[in-house]
Order: C-alpha cells, then sequence, then structure tokens
C-alpha cells in the first residue's frame, strides 16, 4: 500500500502541480516590488536555514577568537556567550518580521529603502556591504590556521604558518568559493547543507566525549573572576572585551532574508531560518565552549594575555586543547570538521555579501552595477557580482595583518548596519508599520523587541568603539599594536606618527564611509529615485 502510493504518478504530477503553483506565487509576490524573478528559486526550509547557521558558524568564530575570550576573563568569559545570545536573538526576532514583509535580495538595505528613504537605505546598505566584504576576508584569513596543520599532520608536509603562506593559502580557498558562487545557489545549497551537518555532528560528539572522558578543570573555574582584575570598572572593562568573541559569532542570521528571492514560500520560510539559525548555533555553541574550557588541561594561566608577547596570540589554544586530550587521528578529524565548518561559514556569507550587492546593484546604486550585475540565463547568477566581492573580500589580504585584526573591522560594521536598520525599523513602527498580517509577526510586542534590540545594538556598537591598547588580541587596539600592519608594499613594521593611535575599527570605517560619501556626492546624490510598484503595506 504504501510503495504504491509513493510510486503513483498522479501523486508525483500533484506534488509536482502544488510546486509549480507554489513559485508561480512567489514569482507574483516578487512582481510586485517590481522585479522579475532571474535568480533560481531552489531552497527549502533546510536550506534557508543551512545559510543562515553556517553564516553565524559557532565553530568558525570559535575557533577564531578562542584565544580572546579564554585568555583575558579565562573561563567566566563563557558567560559572555548566553548575553550576546540573547541580545541577538532579540534582533533576529525584529528581522524576521520585516523579513516576511519584504522577501526581496538585500536584507537591511531593501527593508531601510521601504521604512525609510533612499539616501540612509543607500548608506545603509554601503555600510553592511563592505561589512559583509570584510568579513569574508576575516573567514577566509581563518582557514589556513586549521587547513594547513590539517595537511601537515596527514600528509607530513613542511607547510610554513608564517603569514605569507597564510596569506596565499587564504587567497586559493577564496578562488574556490568565488567559483562555487558563480556556478549557483543549487551547488552552494548541497555544499552548504553537508558542511552544517558535519558542523553541528562534530562540534556535539567532541563535546560529550571531551566533557566524559577528559574533564580537568572543575564547574568552579566558570566562576572564577580573578583573570578580570580588580575593581568593577576594570572587570567589566575586560569582561566586555572578552565578549568580543560571542560578538563575532553570533551575527549574519538575516542571511535567510538576504536570499529570500531564492527561497520558496519565503515570507513563511525566511523568518523561522533567522529564528532557527540563532537557537540552534546558540546551543550547539555552549555546549562547545562549556566542553572545552572543562577540558583545558592544567593551569589555566598558560592563556591568559601577555601583553608583552604578542605572538602568544598565535598559540591556537583551541588546537592544543584538543591534541593535548585526543590521539593524533581524533585530532585530524577534528580538525577536519573545523575546516569543513569554516570553508562552508565562508561561502555563507560569500553568497550573502554577494545577494547583497546584486540587489543594490540592480537599483542602480553600485558604481558599474548595469554592466557587472547581469544574471546568466544557465547558471542563474550574477556572475560579475560574484567576481567583484570575490576581488573586494581579497583586498584586505594584500596588506595582511592576521584574520583578528579583519574581524574587528567586519563585526562592528556589522553592528552598525543592524543599528540603521533598528532605527529605520522603529521609525517605522512609531508612523504605524505594519498594518497588514503577513506568515510571520509580532503583534504588540513588536516596538517592545524594536526598542530593546536597538539598545542592545548601541551598547555593543560604544563596546566596538572604545579603543583598547595593548596587543593583538586586545579588541579595537591602535595601528601602532598591530605590528605587520603596512600602508604600503615597501614600509613595514610598527606604525609610528600620527595614525599609529587610531584604533583599528575607526579607522576602517572612517575609510569606507571617507569613500562612500564622495561617491554618494558625485553619483548617488542627484541619481533618480528607484521606483517602488507597490508601497510595502499593500503587500500581505
Amino acid at each position: 500500500m504504501i510503495a504504491s502510493r509513493l510510486n503513483n504518478p498522479f501523486q508525483i504530477l500533484g506534488r509536482e502541480a502544488l510546486e509549480e503553483q507554489t513559485n508561480q506565487a512567489d514569482i507574483s509576490d516578487l512582481a510586485k516590488f517590481g522585479y522579475k524573478q532571474e535568480l533560481r528559486r531552489a531552497l527549502g526550509i533546510y536550506s534557508s536555514f543551512a545559510v543562515a547557521f553556517s553564516y553565524i558558524s559557532p565553530s568558525t568564530g570559535i575557533f577564531t577568537l578562542f584565544i580572546l575570550g579564554i585568555s583575558l576573563a579565562g573561563g567566566f568569559f563563557f558567560w559572555s556567550w548566553p548575553i550576546v545570545v540573547i541580545g541577538q536573538l532579540i534582533i533576529a526576532l525584529n528581522f524576521a518580521e520585516v523579513s516576511s514583509h519584504f522577501p526581496v535580495a538585500g536584507s537591511v538595505y531593501q527593508w531601510t529603502k521601504y521604512l525609510s528613504n533612499r539616501t540612509y537605505s543607500w548608506f545603509t546598505g554601503w555600510v553592511y556591504l563592505f561589512a559583509g566584504v570584510l568579513t569574508v576576508a576575516a573567514v577566509v584569513a581563518t582557514v589556513p590556521l586549521v587547513l594547513i596543520p590539517l595537511i601537515n599532520n596527514v600528509f607530513g608536509a613542511q607547510i610554513g604558518t608564517d603569514p605569507n603562506t597564510e596569506r596565499n593559502v587564504a587567497a586559493l580557498v577564496l578562488l574556490s568559493t568565488t567559483l562555487l558562487s558563480i556556478f549557483g545557489v543549487r551547488l552552494v545549497a548541497i555544499v552548504n547543507n553537508t558542511g552544517v551537518v558535519f558542523e553541528i555532528l562534530g562540534m556535539v560528539v567532541f563535546a560529550v566525549v571531551l566533557v566524559l572522558f577528559y574533564h580537568h578543570q572543575s564547574l568552579a573555574v566558570f566562576a572564577d573572576t580573578s583573570y578580570l582584575g580588580s575593581g568593577f570598572s576594570a572587570q567589566a572593562g575586560t569582561f566586555l572585551a572578552a565578549m568580543f568573541m560571542s560578538l563575532f559569532v553570533i551575527y549574519g542570521f538575516d542571511t535567510a532574508s538576504t536570499l529570500a528571492e531564492e527561497t520558496k514560500n519565503p515570507r513563511r520560510e525566511a523568518p523561522r531560518a533567522v529564528i532557527a539559525s540563532v537557537i540552534g548555533a546558540a546551543i550547539i555553541g555552549a555546549i562547545f565552549l562549556f566542553a572545552v574550557v572543562i577540558a583545558v588541561p592544567g593551569d589555566m594561566n598558560k592563556f591568559v594575555a601577555d601583553t608583552n608577547t604578542p605572538g602568544k596570540f598565535a598559540n591556537g589554544p583551541l588546537i592544543q586543547i584538543i591534541t593535548s586530550n585526543f590521539p593524533g587521528w581524533a585530532a585530524n578529524v577534528y580538525l577536519f570538521v573545523v575546516f569543513a565548518a569554516i570553508y562552508v561559514c565562508c561561502l555563507a556569507i560569500q553568497t550573502s555579501t554577494i545577494r547583497l550587492a546584486f540587489g543594490m546593484a540592480r537599483d542602480g546604486r553600485l558604481p558599474l552595477g548595469r554592466y557587472f550585475n547581469r544574471v546568466h540565463s544557465t547558471l542563474h547568477t550574477p556572475i560579475g557580482t560574484c567576481i567583484v566581492i570575490g576581488v573586494l573580500a581579497g583586498l584586505p589580504l594584500v596588506y595582511y595583518a592576521g584574520a583578528g585584526t579583519i574581524a574587528i573591522g567586519a563585526t562592528g560594521m556589522i553592528y552598525l548596519s543592524y543599528i540603521l536598520g533598528n532605527v529605520a525599523i522603529l521609525l517605522a513602527r512609531l508612523r504605524g508599520w505594519p498594518k497588514e498580517k503577513t506568515p510571520f509577526g509580532l503583534g504588540q510586542w513588536g516596538l517592545i523587541v524594536n526598542i530593546l534590540g536597538l539598545v542592545w545594538g548601541i551598547a555593543m556598537e560604544v563596546n566596538f568603539l572604545w579603543p583598547r591598547n595593548g596587543t593583538v588580541g586586545g579588541q579595537n587596539p591602535p595601528l601602532s599594536a598591530l605590528p605587520s600592519f603596512n600602508f604600503g608594499p615597501i614600509s613595514t613594521g610598527t606604525i609610528s606618527g600620527p595614525l599609529a593611535n587610531i584604533p583599528v575599527y575607526e579607522f576602517t570605517l572612517g575609510i569606507i564611509l571617507l569613500v562612500g560619501v564622495i561617491y554618494w556626492a558625485v553619483a548617488q546624490r542627484t541619481a533618480p529615485e528607484t521606483p517602488i510598484v507597490a508601497p510595502a503595506e499593500a503587500i500581505a
């Protein structure tokens, strides 16, 4: 009976007819915004969740900046994770509602376009675009940190770990993800879905084994505040700096909305994927963080920051914890799982950033957009846009200063763009938005959630902007603290002169905003208004 039903041709035809009907409804819905369906609508609910989860990628963020958290605050830094989870979940709830109203490629750029004005939306999109580009560069720069040791261990190779070698490996990885992005969202989804399974299962399995068989620390380590210093202000400042690891991990959940034009029934599925990705990453990350802190062998002091030894931040405590507890083959399996997670994370971030650039260029909001933003008729991808984003993400590698340094600028700019999006949404709510119901809504809680999200975002942006001196591991250090940073092909070494005391994040943001203001004044200030075929509230 079951077999006959599964093989029933009429049932298959009925399913195909239903999918075609849903697809046509999505195409018609998109047309109300003035856009025709050019991208391939191939993502289901799991693929939509997987892309957003991969952007967050607990493995990637924890691997990249675990040293920052544990070196500043010891095991107590674990508590930054639930705090950041709650703050970002509030923002995710707000974004989930907006994504149900505007299922168009571009996330905060599109939302501010419909809820604010074109100048505000352009600057929001500009900041978010380069935040995505820097995030791609930061994650790509993380790949060599795990890939090189993996290759050396498995194949007995002698690949160096110097900055030049790491940069070259990162460039090759970026080339591969750019090519995958060109060949379509379906291929990206297959690679990404597989990688998510590896990441979730791998992190949980390793965490369980560590807790059961390799627990060296007591639970008291999570309450030990001795590493924070003395006095409330000193302890709070240190903890806020240690929080940067968690802040770097949990963002990008709006990717499910950014890929709305390639998602089936996006008004319903995109909000679900946004929230599910945060909750999933929160649970997986908490389990793994708890396990690795418990598994620290010996004295926790060996991971405490030594401000006189900047290179200490490159020692890789997470790898030390794994290799000191597991046999060689198991440690290599862990490295492979982390490599797979970081790779698909880079792919997801790059895909999201490409879709944002596609949405802006389609509206005439990026230089030369009409030339590089054409969608290939067979691949259904904007090949030129894929290449442009790949090239832009490669520029930070030219003056390579490590993944952590790039992550400082990337994360701060992401949070800034989220603030800009939340401000536009809040002002729209005060004017009476939303008036129409969609598959996901916050109802009377919308205004409260919006305000709480804005307060959280501003507080964390102040945290990013706050200058810290010291080593490369310090959050938002001045340029003089970055020994490998340089401004030209000849000059090397520590920065000196008037630029020396400018914090990294302010410097990065200032350059991007300066270029943006010049371009806006020259090309965007007098550009014609982007036509909006139907007002947001007319689309139910």
